[in-house]
This record gives C-alpha cells, structure tokens and sequence, in this order.
C-alpha cells in the first residue's frame, strides 16, 4: 500500500500551526447570514465544487520529527466538515453568539483537514453559515478570496457547478477583487495594510527564502533599527483587557454602519476611514472601563494589526504572507475627534516604518525554530500587545451563495500566546461590520463593547453634523472646539 502524498509545509504556515494552544485557538471564524432560505444540498454541492478546487483544503496537517507537512486524507469525506445545526429557544442573536462562542472555544479535529462548516438553519434573522479554518492554511486577505469564491454577483450563476479544475481559471477571468484587495490603497478601510511596492518587494525576498530572514536583518540597517525597536518596546500594562487567560471565548458583533455615514466623516476630519473606524472602536473601550467605575485616563494599549506583504505572483496562493505592526491606541483620550486625531498621527508614522517586514521574517525564522523557542519568541511580542485588530476590504456590491442573497457578513481573529481579544472589521455592500472577540475570563460580555462602537459612531456624526464646514479648520482648532463643548456639558 503506498503512502499518502506528503508536502512540506511553509515555515511562516509551521509557525501559526505550532502556536495552537487551549487558551488562544488559531482559526479564523467567520459568520455569513443569509436574506433567503439555502437548500442544505445545494450548498455542500458548492463548497464540493469551488471550496475543494482548492486541493490543500484536502490535506490535514502532520507534524512529524522531521518537520511539518501537508498531507492528504485518503479517508476524506464531506459530511465531516459541512454539519447541519439548530439553535435552541428563540435562536436570535444571543443563541447565535453563544454558539459561535463555542465554536471559536473548540479546537478543530487534528486528524483531518483543519476547517469545518456549520449551516444554522433556524436563525431567526435568516440562515447562517459559519465556518472555521486554521490560520495554517492562509492569512485572512487569501480567505477573503476563498470565501469569495463561493459566491457570485448573480443568483443563477451562483447556483452553478463548476469542476474544480475548472474554477480558478473562471475567478481569475470575473473577479478583480482579490487583485484590489493586494494593491496599494488610495484611501479607506484597508489603508494601513499596504506599505509600498518597495517594502512588497523586500518581504517577497523573505517570503521565497525565509531562511535569508536573519542575514537580510543584519544586512540592512534600517530592518536592524526596527528590530530593535519592536525589542526594547515596553510591555503593555495590565487592565481588564489584559490578563490570565482561560480556555473559553466570547463573540459579538455590531449592527452595521452605514459606509457612507463613515466616508462622510473621515472627509469632514480629514483622516481615512480607517482612522474613524478604529478611533470609534478605541472610544467604545474607552466607554466600556468608565461603565465598569474604572479610571481609563491614564491608560494606552498597543494592538498588532497584519499587514498584506503578498506580492502579485502569490495573488492566487494560499499561505501566510503579512507582518504586523504594533498601533498605540489611546483609551486615555476622552475627546472623541481627538482620539480620532492621535490614532490618524499614530498610523501616518507606522505606514513610514519596517516593522511589518521585520516581524514577517521573525516568524519565517522561529518557524524552523525549536518548539520551546518559538514560543519564548513569541511570547515575548504577545506582550508588548493587548489586542490584535484587523480591517478587511470585502466586496461593494452584493453577493450570491448557493442562490441565496447574502445579508451580513463577519469573522474574528485569533490571538496569540497571552493576547486575548481581537478586533475584526469587514465592509460589504456598503456596510461596515465590527467584531470582537474576548477571553471569558477577562471580558464575559464583549456585546457591551459592540453596543458602544455603535453609540461611539453616532455621538461621532452628531459632533461633525454640529460642527458644520470648515474646510480651513485645523485640527486643534476641533479638538478645542469639541473640548469646549464637553466641559460645558460636564458643568
């Protein structure tokens, strides 16, 4: 009897399967709601036929003493990842969140290809499929795509099957998006996950040759200068947001925002959506410390966010191709344009620096690492950050899976070694969608951040809809203005 077929497994990919442990799982969980009814066969017909054109999703990974590899399961069966479900009592919001929190507390069967698909057919705001795959596989931005190739601007088209070896070449005639998704951005919600061709040119070096990471660090000295940076930054200090973590986690999500509202505002102030969305993000954590009678005024916490350093011969792979950077968000600022102000000032300095490509070759090398150092390696960054905080550009337009509208879309992401909350954004269909997920034990009750990145967002627009125009207004003249008003109304 001949033995499976065996593949390598990339060093940054070895890296992301080695840090699995109870406390911080490695899946990506993702969330999808649909308008309309899907019909269960349909739909396991479609992943059959555009989630499996994807050969790797056939594998499982096997960590051996010789290295990790890719290898395929002859007993592979369909049924064992796509499973059909019920909530229990009202099956709203709550018992949705409470199963994906479940989900995203479970780890994935490590006998077999690590990603599975729950279809929720009673959800009472329409049926829900949530998926789980391992960051082992690919980084969020090549999720994107494979989640996207799922679907279709059509209905009709959507409902079509295509043979596998027959789809890649039909999403690379239809779809420009993944290939807007890895250039750089003029402006809006993925701005800070793009750093030039330049620094895509020097990460693609490192992403062919991991092996160089170390001497192309020493080569250079502004990668040095970085390195040394990220080294000496201090660690974050303890809140409620950092802590012991537990083994269980919690989901939430906001209801969406309106794109235009956001594009409006980030006009208005001058900053890109980014910046709005996460100052409105920093506010809601602001707000959740003084709901719980603590003192924020004092506190700044760092959150890593992954840069895409995927250059344009890997559009189609899978795999793990971004860095992250380390952003300072200031809790302790309690003028909302302010806030706004600082994170946009904080972000024009990261989108000048190296960091993403320093962290990008770390992890290719602690990947050929011993397990022990790894995860010191690791360790030693987890500490430096609280949150991991990701924004995704998705599709403007709205999309068709197994002839089903889809309404909603969002994901989480996960946290490694000691940090325990991710922060997710997705825009769709001109909506933004927020996400957060939070270890139980340090936040029980991550729907009470969501419900304030809501108020955040719309205390935000009263205050620019009041200030009126003012296309020479600075800055601080703003921040005055806004401070003005909230000491009169502290009065």
């Amino acid at each position: 009897m001949s033995s499976p077929t065996r593949h390598p497994i990339a060093k940054v990919d070895t890296a992301w399967l080695r840090m699995e442990q109870p406390t911080n799982l490695m899946m990506i969980t993702g969330v999808i709601v649909f308008r309309d009814s899907v019909d269960y066969d349909q739909l396991k017909d479609t992943i059959r036929s555009r989630f499996l054109a994807f050969p790797r999703f056939r594998h499982k990974a096997v960590q051996t003493s010789r290295g990790a590899f890719w290898e395929e399961d002859e007993d592979f069966e369909l049924s064992s990842h796509v499973r059909r479900i019920a909530l229990p009592g009202n099956a709203g919001r709550e018992e949705l969140e409470e199963f994906v929190s479940e989900l995203a507390s479970t780890p994935l069967d490590q006998y077999r290809p690590l990603w599975q698909f729950h279809y929720v057919e009673n959800y009472a705001e329409g049926p829900a499929l949530i998926t789980r795959i391992h960051h082992c596989y690919a980084d969020g931005i090549a999720l994107v795509q494979v989640m996207l190739s799922l679907t279709d601007a059509d209905r009709v088209r959507s409902l079509k099957l295509i043979e596998p070896d027959q789809w890649k070449r039909h999403r690379a005639r239809e779809s420009n998006v993944f290939k807007r998704l890895i250039e750089p951005a003029r402006e809006g919600i993925d701005a800070v996950q793009h750093l030039g061709q330049k620094l895509v040119e020097e990460a693609s070096s490192l992403i062919r040759d991991p092996s160089q990471a170390t001497d192309y660090a020493e080569a250079g000295s502004e990668i040095l200068s970085e390195l040394a940076t990220l080294l000496l930054l201090h660690d974050d200090p303890p809140s409620r947001f950092k802590g012991k973590l537990g083994i269980r986690k919690k989901v939430a999500w906001t209801s969406p925002l309106p794109l235009a509202e956001v594009k409006a505002v980030s006009h208005a102030l001058g900053c890109t959506v980014n910046d709005v969305l996460i100052g409105i993000m920093t506010g809601a954590l602001h707000r959740y410390l003084v709901d719980y009678g603590e003192d924020p005024s004092e506190l700044e916490i760092r959150a890593t966010i992954p840069v895409n350093l995927r250059p344009l011969e890997h559009a189609k792979d899978l795999g793990n191709h971004f860095g992250t950077v380390f952003l300072d968000l200031p809790i302790w600022e309690a003028n909302p344009l302010s806030r706004i102000f600082r994170v946009a000032e904080n972000m024009h300095h990261l989108k000048k620096s190296k960091q993403a490509t320093v962290s990008l070759g770390l992890l290719a090398t602690v990947g050929m690492a011993p397990l022990k150092i790894q995860k010191a390696a690791l360790e030693l960054f987890a500490r430096k950050a609280t949150t991991v905080l990701t924004n995704v550009p998705g599709p403007s337009e709205s999309l068709y899976l197994a002839g089903s509208e889809i309404g909603q879309m969002m994901f989480w992401v996960p946290q490694s070694e000691s940090i325990g909350m991710g922060i997710s954004i997705l825009s769709y269909n001109d909506q933004v969608f927020c996400g957060v997920i939070t270890d139980n034990r340090l936040v029980p009750d991550p729907e009470r951040i969501v419900e304030r990145f809501g108020h955040e967002f719309e205390n935000l627009l009263a205050l620019v809809m009041m200030l009126g125009p003012g296309a020479d207004r600075s800055p601080q003249d703003v921040e005055n203005q806004v401070q003005a008003w909230l000491d009169e109304i502290g009065d």
